[in-house]
C-alpha cells in the first residue's frame, strides 16, 4: 500500500527548497559510510532498514541508492528477490569498503559491494524498484524514504548530522520515529547495527527500549614497558548492562579485565582495558562492545597510544621482532649495541647478549646519511632515533633500521661480538639482518657485472644455473631449481654504496671471475638496492675476503684436435659507424640504418673512435687466439660487407699476413642495425657457391648459410643464427613473459626455430648436395628452452644434436652467458646427424661472461681508475663467450696408390707436334671393390708440360678420372695427352685416389 503523504500548505517551505517528505512503513533506520576508512570502526558501509508498520512488507527488487552530497549520479544495491521484512524487524544491507583490512566486520543479512558511501556527507534513498534515480533532487514516486546527511542538497526538511569514522546515523526510537525531518530524526552515535535476527521492536506496543550508553575515553596514552589500565563503563536507563568484549583485531598485550555488571536497571557497568608491559610502542584503536539483558549492544573505540618514555632503552631484538616489519616502526626510541661495522652511510650495532631467539635478529643498521658517525668498532653505544622500515626501489620487503638519529653516547670501548656461523641455502637471512656472521664454507662468485659500478659480487654455494638451461621450461625440476636458486644468493659489497674510487677484490691479473671461490667470509648482513637492479641481501665484509682462482683464465681455447675448427663469436655490436655520428674513416654526420631510417641514434657499440679502437683490439685478440678456420659472427653492423671486411683486415694485420677473408653477404641481411656474418681461412676451406639467407617475415635478423669445401674434399655447411632477443620492449600477446623462465618473445623464437628447421635447412642441404650442417650462433634461448627442444627433438626427421650437451655437460655446466647471477648458454653448436659423427669436440672459451664488465672497452660511467684497467687482451671482448667446435671431416677421397698396380707406356711424341701421348693401365689389387670414382693424379710434371685432357686438379696437380668404379682385380685404361712444346722427357710420379675431388 502506498503510504506517501501528499504535500500540504504547511510543507510549502520544504517544497520551495525541493526537500521531499515521505511516510512509509519501511524506513532507513541506521546507516554508516566510513567502512574501511583510516581509523574506521567497521570495515564496510551499511544501511539498516526497519518495518515500523503492522504488517510484513515485500522489498525484493527494491534498491538502496546513493549519491554524493551534490551529485546527480546514483549508485544502487538491489535487494534480493523474495525478501520480506516483518513488522518491528530490521534488515541490514552491508555495502562497499575502502579497505577490508581496517575495522571490524559487519554481520549483515545481505551484502552488495556496488555502493560506496561517503563517511561524512551524502544522500541515501530507498526506492521500490531497480531504476536508477536521476538528478541531484529526484522527485520519483518510487522513492520510499530519503536521508540526506552532512552537506547534502537533498533530504527530508533538513539534513541529518554528518557521520565520521566512528559514528553512524541512528533514527530515534529504534527506528519508529519519522517526522519527515532528517535533522530531527537522526543522531550521530557509535555504530550499533541490527539485523533480522535482532529482537522485534513494535512501534505501537509500549515504551521503546532505551539504548546502551557506553562511556570510553577517545584516546589514552601509556608508557612503553610500564603497562596500565583504562577505565571503561556503560549504562542503560531501562536495562542492566552485563557484558563487554573487544571486537577489533587482537593486539598482543591488550585485553579486557573482569567486568563489574550494573547492579540494577539504569546502573553503570565497568571494565578495565588492561595493557601489559610487553605491548610494543605504537597506536592501537580498540573497539569494545557492551551488551545488556535486553539483547541490545553498543560500542565505543579507544585509541591507545604506547609511547617510549624518556630514558628507556629498547633492546635491538625487541625492535627487530619476529615479523616482516618492526613492531616499533615509526617510534622514536633509544637502543644500545656494540658497533660491528662502519659503512659509507652509517654503522651496524649488535646487542651484546642477544635474546637467544633465532627468529629475531640481534643486529641492526644505524643510518647516518652524509653525517660522519663518531664511533669506532667495538664501542658499546646508546643511540636515539626513529625506527624506520627502509624499502629500496624494486624490493619486495623492507629493512629495519634506525634513522633520524638525535643522540649517540659511547658507554664503553674494546667490546667484541663473535660472528654467528650461517650457511646458504638454509638460512633465512631476514632473521640475521644487521648481524655479524661468518660463512664457514666456500662461496662461489656468480656474477661480476656490478663490480666496477657498485663494488659488488654475487655469491652463492656453487654456480647457480639458469633453470631452463638444465631442465625443460615449466617442468617440476625447473621450478624446483628456481626456488633453490632464490634461496642461494648473497651479494658481497664494499661498504660504499657508490662507484668505488678503486675497483675492489681484483687479483694479480686485474680480474675477479665468476667461478672464483671464497671461504670463511665474515661481515654484517645488509639489505639494499643492487647495482644490477632490484634489491637483495648483501654482506658488508669486516675481514678482507681472500679469493681462490678456481676458474682461471686460459690464454687460448683448449679445444681437442681435429682437422678443422669452427667458432661462433658474438662481437657485441661491432660497428664501424659510431654513436657520435663519426666513422672509422673520420667522416662526420654519419648514421646507421634500422628499418627504413638512417641516423646516428640507430648506431650501437662504440661511442667514438677511441672506444672503437679499444673494442676492435680486444675482438681481434679473441679471434686470433681462437684461430678457427670458419667463424660465425653475431652483432656486426649491417652495412653491407664493410664492417666484416674491416674486421678481416684488422685480423690479417695482427697475423702479419693474409689469413682470413669474409664470406660475401647473402642477398638478404634483414632490417635490424646488426646482422650475422662469416669469415674463413681460404687456405683451409673454399667457398662452394654463394651465401644463402632466409628473409622470411619472422626473421628480422635472417640466418646466413655458407657451404665450404675442406682441403680433403669434404663439404659441409654452416648456418649462423641470431634469434629474437629476450628483452620485453613492445612484447604483446604470446610474446609477453609467460612466467616460465623463458622471458619475452619466446613465441617468436620458436617460430624462427621452426622456420630454420623446416624450411631453410632443407634448402641449404639441397643446394649443397650434402647433409653435413652445423647450426651456430646466439639463439637467445638457453639449453632446454622451447626453440632448442624443437631443433633437437628425437622425433624430427632432420634432427640436430646438441654438441655442448654432448661434450661439455658431462664435465660441468655449459654456459656462455651470465644474467641475474645465474649462468647458462645462449650460444649453441647444433649438428645434423651426418655432421655430428664428424664432430671431435666442442667447448666454450670462458673469456667474456665470467669477466667483470668494468674490464670492457667502454668508457661510459667509468672513473679514471676503472678506465685504466683496460688492456688489449681478449678478456671481456664481449658479453657472450665464444663457442669452438673441432671437426674431423671424413675426406671425400683416399690415396689407394699402394693398392693399385700401375703400368705405363712410353711417350709418343709427334715429330713436328708439341703434343705427346701415353697410356697407363691401373689394376685393382686391393682385393676389394672400389665403388667411388678412381682418379689418376700426375705429381711433379716437368716445367712447361701440361696434361691436355685433365678432368680436374687437386692441390695444383692435374688429374683424370680413370673409371667411375673399379672392381677387385679389374683394370682401367687411361689415355694421356700432354702439351709439351719444348719436347722434353715427360717424367712424373703417378698417384691413384678413390673418391671425388
Amino acid at each position: 500500500m502506498d503510504k506517501r503523504i501528499p504535500l500540504r500548505a504547511t510543507a510549502l517551505a520544504a517544497l520551495l527548497a525541493c526537500q521531499p517528505v515521505f511516510a512509509a512503513d519501511v524506513v532507513i533506520s541506521q546507516m554508516y559510510g566510513a567502512g574501511g576508512n583510516s581509523g574506521a570502526t567497521l570495515r564496510y558501509d551499511y544501511v539498516e532498514l526497519f518495518n515500523r508498520g503492522s504488517s510484513a512488507v515485500a522489498v525484493g527488487g527494491w534498491t538502496i541508492q546513493y549519491a554524493s552530497a551534490s551529485g546527480t549520479s546514483w549508485g544502487k544495491a538491489e535487494l534480493p528477490a523474495g525478501t520480506s521484512i516483518d513488522p518491528g524487524k530490521y534488515f541490514l544491507v552491508k555495502l562497499a569498503s575502502s579497505n577490508t583490512a581496517v575495522g571490524a566486520d559487519v554481520a549483515a543479512d545481505f551484502y552488495s559491494g556496488s555502493v560506496n558511501m561517503s563517511g561524512a556527507s551524502g544522500k541515501v534513498a530507498l526506492v521500490n524498484n531497480n531504476t536508477a534515480l536521476t538528478g541531484g533532487q529526484p522527485s520519483s514516486a518510487s522513492v520510499q524514504d530519503v536521508v540526506g546527511y552532512g552537506s547534502a542538497n537533498f533530504s527530508e526538511t533538513a539534513a541529518a548530522p554528518a557521520m565520521s569514522a566512528t559514528t553512524s546515523l541512528l533514527r530515534a526510537n529504534n527506528g519508529c520515529t519519522d517526522t519527515n525531518n532528517n535533522s530531527a530524526d537522526f543522531t550521530a552515535v557509535a555504530p550499533q547495527f541490527r539485523t533480522a535476527a535482532s529482537p522485534a521492536n513494535m512501534c505501537n506496543s509500549g515504551p521503546v527500549p532505551q539504548p546502551i550508553v557506553p562511556v570510553c575515553p577517545a584516546t589514552a596514552k601509556l608508557n612503553f614497558g610500564a603497562g596500565g589500565s583504562i577505565a571503561l563503563s556503560a549504562s542503560d536507563a531501562d536495562g542492566i548492562v552485563n557484558g563487554a568484549v573487544i571486537i577489533s583485531g587482537a593486539v598482543s598485550g591488550l585485553n579486557l579485565g573482569s567486568l563489574t555488571p550494573a547492579a540494577d536497571i539504569g546502573g553503570s557497568a565497568s571494565v578495565p582495558l588492561v595493557a601489559s608491559p610487553s605491548v610494543a610502542a605504537g597506536t592501537y584503536p580498540v573497539a569494545v562492545k557492551f551488551s545488556n539483558d535486553q539483547g541490545q549492544d553498543a560500542s565505543c573505540t579507544v585509541s591507545v597510544t604506547v609511547e617510549i618514555g624518556a630514558g628507556a632503552v629498547v633492546r635491538v631484538p625487541q625492535i627487530q621482532g619476529s615479523g616482516a616489519s618492526s613492531p616499533f616502526n615509526g617510534a622514536k626510541l633509544t637502543t644500545e649495541g656494540v658497533v660491528t661495522a662502519k659503512v659509507g652511510s652509517g654503522f651496524f650495532i649488535q646487542d651484546a647478549a642477544g635474546d637467544g631467539d633465532p627468529n629475531t635478529s640481534d643486529g641492526m643498521f644505524v643510518y647516518m646519511g652524509a653525517t660522519a658517525a663518531a664511533v669506532n668498532l667495538g664501542d658499546l653505544v646508546r643511540v636515539s632515533g626513529t625506527v624506520t622500515e627502509y624499502k629500496p626501489g624494486g624490493a619486495t620487503r623492507s629493512y629495519t633500521e634506525l634513522s633520524t638519529v638525535t643522540s649517540i653516547v659511547t658507554q664503553s670501548t674494546g667490546n667484541s661480538i663473535a660472528p654467528s656461523n650461517i650457511d646458504l641455502p638454509g638460512t633465512n637471512l631476514a632473521n640475521v639482518e644487521g648481524m655479524l656472521v661468518r660463512f664457514p664454507g666456500a662461496l662461489t662468485v656468480n656474477a661480476t657485472e656490478s663490480l666496477g659500478s657498485r663494488g659488488e659480487l654475487t655469491l652463492s654455494v656453487g654456480r647457480r644455473e639458469i633453470p631452463t638451461n638444465r631442465y625443460p621450461a615449466r617442468s617440476a625440476d625447473a621450478v624446483a631449481l628456481a626456488a633453490q636458486n632464490a634461496a642461494n644468493m648473497i651479494t658481497l659489497d664494499d661498504g660504499l654504496f657508490v662507484t668505488p674510487a678503486t675497483v675492489p677484490y681484483l687479483d694479480q691479473d686485474g680480474t675477479v671471475r665468476s667461478g672464483y671461490t671464497v671461504s670463511g667470509l665474515t661481515g654484517v648482513i645488509d639489505f639494499g638496492a643492487l647495482g644490477s637492479g632490484g634489491a637483495g641481501f648483501k654482506l658488508q665484509p669486516t675481514e678482507a675476503p681472500v679469493f681462490s682462482r678456481d676458474n682461471p683464465r686460459t690464454p687460448v681455447p683448449e679445444a681437442v684436435a681435429g682437422n678443422l675448427k669452427v667458432a661462433s663469436a658474438n662481437v657485441l655490436n661491432f660497428f664501424t659507424t659510431f654513436m657520435d655520428g663519426t666513422d672509422v674513416l673520420g667522416q662526420i654526420g654519419q648514421g646507421c640504418t634500422l628499418g627504413s631510417g638512417t641516423s646516428k641514434a640507430n648506431c650501437r657499440g662504440a661511442d667514438n673512435m677511441t672506444e672503437f679502437v679499444r673494442q676492435r683490439d680486444k675482438i681481434v685478440a679473441e679471434l686470433k687466439a681462437i684461430d678457427a678456420d670458419v667463424v660465425g659472427l653475431m652483432e656486426i653492423q649491417n652495412n653491407g660487407d664493410y664492417a666484416a671486411g674491416y674486421l678481416v683486415d684488422s685480423l690479417n694485420a695482427a697475423y702479419g699476413k693474409v689469413e682470413y677473408a669474409y664470406v660475401p653477404k647473402p642477398a638478404a641481411t634483414g632490417t635490424d642495425a646488426i646482422r650475422v656474418a662469416m669469415i674463413y681461412k681460404p687456405s683451409k676451406v673454399a667457398l662452394v657457391g654463394g651465401a644463402l639467407s632466409d628473409a622470411a617475415a619472422v626473421n628480422d635478423r635472417p640466418p646466413m648459410a655458407q657451404t665450404f669445401k675442406a682441403n680433403n674434399g669434404a663439404k659441409f655447411s654452416v648456418i649462423v643464427n641470431h634469434l629474437k632477443s629476450k628483452r620485453c620492449n613492445g612484447a604483446t600477446g604470446a610474446n609477453t613473459d609467460q612466467g616460465d623462465g623463458q622471458s619475452c618473445y619466446n613465441a617468436d623464437r620458436v617460430a624462427q626455430a621452426q622456420q630454420l628447421a623446416d624450411s631453410f635447412v632443407p634448402q641449404v642441404v639441397a643446394a649443397a648436395g650434402d647433409p653435413d650442417v652445423l647450426l651456430i650462433g646466439d639463439f637467445n634461448s638457453y639449453g632446454m628452452e622451447d626453440p632448442i627442444m624443437y631443433l633437437t627433438a628425437a622425433e624430427r626427421q632432420l634432427r640436430f644434436e646438441n654438441q655442448l650437451e654432448r661434450f661439455v655437460r658431462p664435465n660441468g655446466m655449459p654456459h656462455s652467458y651470465v644474467f641475474g647471477g645465474e649462468s647458462g648458454y645462449l650460444d649453441h653448436a647444433l649438428a645434423s646427424a651426418a655432421m655430428s659423427s664428424q664432430v671431435a669436440g666442442a667447448m666454450e672459451w670462458h673469456i667474456n661472461a665470467d669477466e667483470p664488465e668494468v674490464l670492457d672497452y667502454n668508457l661510459d660511467g667509468k672513473n679514471t681508475a676503472a678506465q685504466a684497467l683496460y688492456n688489449a687482451l681478449p678478456y671481456r671482448a664481449s658479453d657472450h663467450d665464444p663457442v669452438v667446435i673441432s671437426l674431423n671431416l671424413a675426406p671425400s677421397y683416399v690415396d689407394v696408390t699402394s693398392s693399385v698396380q700401375i703400368q705405363r707406356s712410353g711417350l709418343v711424341q709427334g715429330r713436328f707436334s708439341s703434343v705427346g701421348t701415353a697410356t697407363a693401365w691401373l689394376t685393382n689389387t686391393s682385393g676389394a671393390d672400389m665403388a667411388a670414382p678412381v682418379q689418376y693424379v700426375l705429381q711433379g710434371l716437368p716445367a712447361g708440360v701440361t696434361l691436355a685432357n685433365a678432368t680436374g686438379y687437386v692441390n695444383g696437380m692435374p688429374c683424370i678420372t680413370a673409371a667411375p668404379s673399379l672392381a677387385a682385380g679389374a683394370q682401367a685404361t687411361v689415355q694421356l695427352q700432354f702439351n709439351n712444346p719444348s719436347r722434353v722427357a715427360v717424367n712424373y710420379t703417378p698417384k691413384v685416389y678413390n673418391g671425388s675431388f
